[in-house]
């Protein structure tokens, strides 16, 4: 069974040029990853510090090698000075 994600980032004030780049690095290597069915970070164009990663793995498996990874272990040590609030919610896909 899929898991899908979403993860909500909200960078402290003057911090989401920096938020902007911890999150963009973590795409390329996500979607690399055997088992990653989708991973993309988004932006919010009229709230520009809200931040929104949306990613699909094929099992927790694929989600366990995930959050095991070089990158990973990078972002979870460097994003929290520059975060005011992070919140995840499971997605259910339908259709």
């Amino acid at each position: 069974m899929t898991i899908t994600k979403s993860v909500t980032f909200i960078a402290k004030e003057g911090d989401e040029v920096k938020m902007k780049e911890l999150l963009s690095a973590m795409v390329a290597p996500s979607k690399a990853e055997e088992g990653c069915l989708f991973y993309e970070i988004f932006q919010y164009e009229n709230e520009p510090r809200r931040f929104m990663a949306v990613e699909t793995w094929e099992n927790e498996k694929a989600l366990d090698g995930h959050k095991s990874s070089a990158h990973y272990s990078v972002y979870k040590s460097s994003y929290e000075p520059y975060c005011e609030d992070k919140y995840t919610d499971e997605l259910e896909v339908l259709g």
